[in-house]
């Protein structure tokens, strides 16, 4: 027995599973097309500071790697985000994920080009936003992601998206590390499940071994969510929308002394942004969500997608019979 839902067949995929398709090259073709390869959509980030250069290179190398279906996502918000989904467009690509933005202006453009579009949201009134934007798939990323997310759990943000934009297919977001996860979000009414921490902790994502170390070695206990690491950088983020990392010694030092810090960051931000690389786990941010209890060590991308889908499967058929008598 299979898993598969008509996500999968939009997406032209074997599996409704997608990497996240995190900034700041922490997604890059080697993870997106290991997804791919897998059965399900790998995701490219295509924010980052690099830009169109950076975002060409890394869609010719995914395509370099398989000749299955992958995407581009970007953080949509940020100046620059419309030229970028050109560039992606430009190379062919025909998924193309948005978050943190209003979807209206990228809709057209990406669909005269053929590509579909995923638009990830936080609230279900930004989900019927999106919905009547004409997105072709909408992501209801629950608080308990990793990065930046909203406020309304996975539990009850999906179900509640899936009613208000029916019948157009929810990817569910937010705390899925394992195939109970992956089960569990299909039963809610999500068609797909898109997942970060989970790939953070691959061989092929594009964080540092002492990052992927720091997730394996947490649990959801060890995260917060904060606005501290973006006070810091001084980075816009819309309202509602703060950032889920694993605590260390700049968020113990900041958080809840928001007001302090700014004025901190004031006199000593370009020297926080260019600390050095060692001094990377214990003052800037290790973005991830409340599933790294679930992720315990490194493997290979291909492995976790086939794990997940099989895990899934075999919930879904046996858990059932375990529950419902005559």
């Amino acid at each position: 027995m299979m898993l598969h839902t008509r996500l999968c067949d939009l997406l032209e995929v074997e599996f409704p599973i997608l990497n996240a398709p995190m900034g700041g090259g922490d997604a890059p073709a080697e993870l997106a097309a290991a997804v791919s390869e897998a059965g399900g959509l790998g995701l490219i980030g295509g924010t980052t500071r690099e830009g169109a250069t950076w975002l060409v290179s890394q869609i010719r190398r995914a395509r370099d790697l398989t000749d299955r279906p992958f995407g581009v996502g970007f953080i949509s918000h940020l100046p620059g985000a419309a030229d970028l989904m050109a560039v992606a467009l430009d190379e062919g690509v025909r998924v193309i994920a948005h978050s943190f933005a209003d979807p209206t202006p990228f809709v057209g453009p990406a669909h005269d080009a053929g590509a579909l579009v995923l638009c990830q949201v936080r609230t279900v009134d930004d989900a019927r936003h999106a919905a009547t934007a004409g997105v072709d798939v909408v992501t209801a990323q629950g608080t308990e992601a990793g990065g930046h997310t909203g406020r309304v759990s996975t539990l009850p943000l999906v179900p509640a998206v899936v009613d208000a934009v029916a019948p157009i297919p929810v990817i569910a977001a937010g705390g899925i590390a394992d195939g109970r996860g992956v089960a569990a979000a299909l039963m809610l009414g999500a068609e797909g499940v898109w997942l970060g921490t989970r790939f953070i902790a691959t061989a092929e994502s594009g964080v540092s071994d002492a990052y992927r170390a720091r997730v394996i070695a947490s649990s959801a206990d060890d995260t917060v969510l904060t606005d501290v690491f973006d006070v810091a950088t001084g980075m816009p983020w819309p309202d509602g929308v703060s950032g889920r990392a694993i605590v260390n010694q700049f968020s113990e030092r900041w958080h809840g002394r928001e007001d302090a810090l700014r004025v901190w960051a004031g006199e000593h931000r370009d020297e926080y942004l260019a600390l050095a690389s060692d001094e990377e786990i214990d003052n800037r941010p290790v973005w991830a969500g409340e599933a790294t209890s679930f992720v315990t060590r490194v493997e290979p991308a291909a492995e976790v997608v086939a794990r997940l889908a099989a895990e899934a499967a075999q919930v879904l058929s046996n858990r059932p019979g375990d529950l419902l008598r005559k």
